[in-house]
């Protein structure tokens, strides 16, 4: 009998209970609920679930550890959620922590134990998450993570005394995720370990065993042809430096000596006879040319190669006897459309290893191929860094490429057994760190979209850090981990935006909206969801934004995480999202829900809204030493986010802008900008205290309400002629505007939006207060004063409600004359326009119902215009929707 088993007999099992049954160990408790879940699988509406992945029944089994994991929808999921509610400290349970958002700065670095356990290509700390958890939630209650990754929101959970749910539709993201989590101890772990390094030690690092020592890496140089002399020679050669270790961009031919750089390297190819395949494959030709030894004892010592790459006559025999699957790659963005990975010699799993490290991957794999799962959590580590995409580093630790399959032409073949041993390593200082938490989350593969095991109303809070249009290719990359496991990710439901998939900005979207729907369907009423937001790219940004909104969230507060850019403009602008973004956003109460539709006066609802909406948003924010201005307390917004949820609910605009800017000020408090209920102004107003300065806001002129609302705030503080407001004017339609935005006359602007005094009458309240203050001579002179009429004829100032209301009554009467131009040019493309004149027509066309000329219209203007403007894209996807149900 193995060492192993041996250990593993020594040990008295423990008893586990687990879903309210007792059982004498854990290992009866995983053959219990397995034996469940392959009943389960026979089942073809389970397997019909979205987002059910591709494999074997024996392939989920293997991966799983039911009830707590499973590789395939979690069907016990409703079964936690009651034992959890069982569990819950007696309190008032359905009242929210707190109705503030999470607003201090978070910064964890990512060298932890628990982060560097195991690679993947995003992951946020678990300490941060465990800062926005303690703020929402208290001990006892159930955090959601729909896009789970590697589970950071399920370790955070454990540590604060919270229940988890975690959900991916990646097998391997679900695999990682519940290892993270695991209760195994440190010590156990350590004990199972020992006897895995021996066998290891003896069967795998004897693959790179030589008569001078082991070999610590190998460098595979590709083959490489000159252009000018058609000399073939191998790349490491001509560009190692043998004294700094450095490999040089550039080199020499060494026959005619023509300077060539390695970016325009024509590679040689070599057809090879592929056993596992049965025939010949053609590929790129490596040579093995210098590996570094690592004797038995004594320093490492360098040697030079000139080895076969490609051969696998070594070794055929055993891997034919151990077998391997034959995996084609799939047609993928990052073999197709990205760079073709056949060219590299690179069609099948097997290819990513050099016959050497395939081996020995397969010798580890049947090692612990029935251990505990930690061991193959580590193995999936090691097998990505076995891979021909590992890079040689001259100061050491060679890794592949980040969030990619890029085949190196120089790689590092790496000794598995040596990079499984560090590995084994980092899995026990993880597990020591964590220490052993009491409970598990419920881990589920599936589809963000169909929880259909959590009832409604029954999370606490959710944590997500969602895939953002096409920044990752998680099912490429994700393929080679996957193998391995023997299941694969469903791509049908993965919310992305990729060519090779068909999926456009506006599947992702919709995808998008439908894994929110799901979220705000089980979230209780008046909790929160934070949404890590990271991509540059404006048509996602308000992709994300347009899918919470039409899914019923309200978005409360947005902070960057660079603590550089605090304008108003990082926050609305379309074209200047460029650092991560975290997305404060709740559901709404019911009361806040059922008032809407049984409100007498729709007006009465608006400001039921705003009251409600009000008591959501941060009172202060605080960053370095300084007051920032609250960008969801500006009226400009507030009248967005009212706009946004009575188009959700279908019911028409009671309101205009100018008449909600009138009475906002008439019905809460105004400071320094921004809207506050009467009980928050106190606050606000002893934090205020403490700063000499008030918060600035800042505002870009990108188009023309963005314009509008420069010259409103200029105009506020300083009534100016046209000649006075002309250059500063200039200077804001730089750079940043629009593509596709005409640029409006400065005159246009001011005549339609502003008025102009001409010297009739007393001087108006706003220029009489400037002059007074901002010029000696005028101070202490009536309205009437000859010599202040004088100063302050044509200047233009920002007019009092009323008359502000009669503006823009004449305005939207020419936005809608123009409008219906826009409608009357056929089929022909709208290249240039104007965005406030298709805000303020696709406004006026939903109010009417007429869905299809919003759409028609729609479809006139270049898609990026239209992705790239949240207004629009609410009203055309809203209009989308109405017209397919046929409303």
């Amino acid at each position: 009998m193995s060492d192993l088993l041996d250990d593993q007999l020594e040990r008295e099992p423990e008893p586990t209970t687990c879903l309210g049954l007792n059982f004498p160990s854990e290992q009866a408790r995983r053959d219990h609920f397995s034996k469940l879940l392959a009943e389960k699988l026979k089942d073809p509406t389970f397997r019909r679930i979205e987002g059910f992945p591709h494999g074997t029944d024996e392939a989920i089994l293997a991966m799983s550890d039911p009830p707590y994991y499973t590789a395939c929808p979690n069907p016990w999921l409703p079964e936690f959620l009651m034992e959890w509610e069982k569990q819950r400290p007696k309190r008032a349970k359905e009242t929210p922590k707190t109705n503030e958002p999470f607003v201090a700065d978070v910064s964890e670095g990512k060298n932890d134990p628990v982060y560097n356990a195991h690679s993947y290509h995003t992951k946020v700390p678990h300490k941060a998450i465990m800062r926005y958890i303690e703020h929402y939630t208290s001990p006892g209650d159930i955090v959601l993570d729909g896009f789970c990754g590697t589970g950071m929101t399920g370790v955070a959970a454990q540590l604060t005394g919270r229940q988890a749910i975690l959900c991916d539709l990646s097998p391997l993201a679900t695999f990682l995720a519940a290892n993270f989590c695991t209760t195994s101890t440190a010590e156990g772990f350590a004990r199972e370990a020992k006897n895995i390094s021996r066998r290891v030690d003896a069967e795998v690092d004897s693959l790179y065993e030589t008569d001078r020592g082991y070999r610590d890496f190998t460098i595979y140089s590709a083959v490489v042809e000159c252009e000018n002399c058609q000399h073939q020679f191998d790349q490491w050669s001509e560009s190692f430096d043998k004294e700094s270790k450095e490999v040089a961009a550039d080199m020499l031919c060494p026959e005619c000596k023509s300077p060539i750089a390695s970016k325009t390297l024509k590679h040689v190819r070599t057809n090879i006879f592929d056993p596992i395949l049965s025939r010949n494959i053609q590929t790129k030709k490596r040579i093995q040319k210098f590996a570094r030894l690592r004797p038995k004892r004594g320093s490492a010592v360098d040697v030079w190669l000139d080895e076969d790459g490609n051969s696998y006559t070594k070794y055929s025999e055993e891997i034919l006897r151990i077998g391997t699957q034959v995996l084609e790659l799939p047609r993928m963005y990052e073999s197709h459309f990205k760079r073709n990975l056949a060219t590299e010699g690179v069609t099948h799993f097997h290819h990513f290893y050099t016959p050497r490290n395939l081996l020995a991957c397969l010798r580890l794999w049947k090692i612990i191929e029935s251990a505990n799962p930690l061991f193959k959590f580590g193995f999936l580590n090691t097998s990505w860094h076995a891979t021909i995409m590992r890079r040689y580093n001259s100061g050491g630790g060679h890794r592949p490429k980040t969030n990619t399959l890029y085949i190196p032409a120089l790689s590092s073949e790496g000794r598995v057994s040596k990079i499984y041993d560090k590995k084994l390593d980092d899995i026990e200082r993880f597990l020591a760190s964590k220490g052993r938490p009491k409970g598990r989350p419920a881990v589920t593969t599936s589809s963000a979209s169909a929880l259909s095991g959590v009832p409604s109303n029954a999370v606490d809070y959710i944590f997500i850090d969602p895939p953002f249009g096409s920044n990752i290719m998680y099912s490429d990359l994700n393929f080679l981990w996957e193998a391995w496991l023997g299941v694969r990710t469903e791509v049908k439901h993965e919310a992305i935006e990729n060519h090779i998939q068909e999926k456009s900005v506006d599947d992702y979207r919709t995808l998008m909206r439908r894994c929110f729907v799901e979220f705000h369907r089980i979230l209780k009423p008046g909790r929160w969801m934070t949404v890590e937001f990271s991509n540059t790219s404006a048509s996602i940004w308000n992709s994300i934004q347009s899918a919470l909104s039409e899914a019923g969230f309200i978005v409360a507060n947005v902070s960057t995480l660079d603590k550089k850019q605090r304008s108003i403009n990082s926050y609305t602008s379309t074209t200047s999202v460029k650092q991560d973004l975290v997305i404060s956003a709740y559901k709404p109460s019911v009361a806040l829900e059922e008032g809407l539709m049984k409100a007498s006066k729709p007006v009465d609802s608006v400001w039921d809204f705003v009251r409600s909406h009000l008591g959501y948003l941060p009172v202060a924010k605080v960053r370095d030493g300084e007051l920032e201005f609250v960008p969801e307390r500006d009226p400009r917004i507030i009248f967005d986010r009212m706009i946004s949820w009575f188009v959700r609910h279908g019911v028409p605009i009671p309101i205009s802008s100018n008449e909600f800017q009138a009475s906002l000020s008439q019905k809460f408090v105004e400071r320094d900008g921004m809207i506050f209920l009467p009980d928050q102004v106190a606050d606000y107003d002893k934090r205020r205290a403490q700063f000499a300065q008030a918060p600035q806001m800042e505002l870009f002129v990108s188009d023309e309400r963005s314009a509008i609302d420069w010259l409103s705030d200029f105009l506020k503080h300083r009534p100016s002629t046209y000649q006075e407001i002309h250059p500063e004017f200039i200077v804001q339609l730089g750079a940043g505007w629009k593509k596709h935005e005409s640029k409006p006359e400065l005159s246009a602007l001011l005549e339609n939006n502003f008025l102009r005094y001409e010297g009739n009458g007393d001087v108006p309240s706003q220029i009489h207060s400037y002059l007074s203050h901002n010029h000696r001579e005028m101070r202490g002179r009536e309205k009437s004063d000859p010599q202040l009429v004088a100063k302050a004829q044509d200047r233009w100032y920002v007019p009092d409600p009323n008359k502000a209301q009669d503006l823009e009554k004449k305005r939207e009467k020419a936005l809608q004359k123009e409008f219906e131009g826009y409608q009357s040019t056929g089929g022909r493309k709208l290249k240039e326009f104007r965005l406030e004149v298709l805000r303020a027509g696709f406004k006026s066309a939903w109010s009417r119902k007429d869905y299809q000329a919003i759409i028609k219209v729609a479809q006139k203007i270049p898609e990026e215009a239209l992705q790239e403007d949240e207004k629009l894209l609410l009203w055309y996807d809203q209009a989308l929707t109405r017209a397919e149900a046929g409303g």
